[in-house]
């Protein structure tokens, strides 16, 4: 089985990273070059990372699947940004079965094949929209926002508003509460009713 790099594996997650008891997965590399990057070791290239197969991963996180199921969690991919590891991802779940609940913390910035791959295979997806004004989302990022959005509504389309939670920041420089206001406004006329608001740190915080 192909290896990947991970930055790390955080395990008993109450309710941080999705339902239940879960164990964060951190892949390295992400296609976005955030002002505040909430984890910037996803980026470095050397020494911050080990290579894991789904074997060896699948063995390190199943201590856990007690928990798991007697709480429906399960496993949070997150990074950097998972979707760039579809195959992993699939290859995890055909090991792990359908009873681990998966979610993938995601920037959604990623071509639609990789979305199309996983969309029997997930479960619940955190996206992380930092700001739906492209104009303010490229600043930000270094990148534009229309694979987000394309991707937001093949997901949409195919039923899985339900499964969605979107994280709206307060970006400190970047956006204002009424951006926020306006973004949240616009997932909702989507079909999107789950919102996590809140606000970055900044490296002076």
């Amino acid at each position: 089985m192909k290896a990947v790099p991970l930055i790390g594996i955080a395990r008993h997650r109450l309710t941080i990273d999705g339902e239940g008891v879960t164990t964060l997965v951190a892949f390295h590399g992400c296609p976005l070059r955030c002002k505040y990057c909430l984890n910037p070791t996803s980026l470095q290239p050397d020494g911050v990372w080990e290579s894991y197969d789904c074997n060896q991963l699948y063995e390190e996180v199943r201590k856990d699947e007690l928990y798991f199921l007697a709480s429906c969690g399960g496993v949070t991919f997150g990074g950097g940004e998972p979707l760039l590891q579809s195959e992993f991802i699939r290859q995890f779940r055909q090991l792990c079965g359908p009873e681990w609940r998966i979610t993938v913390e995601t920037s959604l910035n990623v071509p639609q094949q990789n979305v199309e791959e996983l969309i029997s295979i997930i479960d619940n997806y955190i996206v992380d929209i930092k700001d739906m004004n492209n104009n303010i989302y490229q600043r930000y990022t270094g990148k534009n926002n229309e694979n987000v959005l394309s991707n937001l509504r093949y997901l949409i389309g195919k039923d899985k508003a339900k499964q969605i939670v979107i994280r709206t920041p307060l970006i400190p420089s970047y956006n204002t509460e009424k951006d926020i206001d306006q973004s949240i406004e616009l997932l909702k006329e989507m079909g999107i009713t789950q919102f996590d608001r809140f606000t970055y740190k900044t490296p002076n915080d």
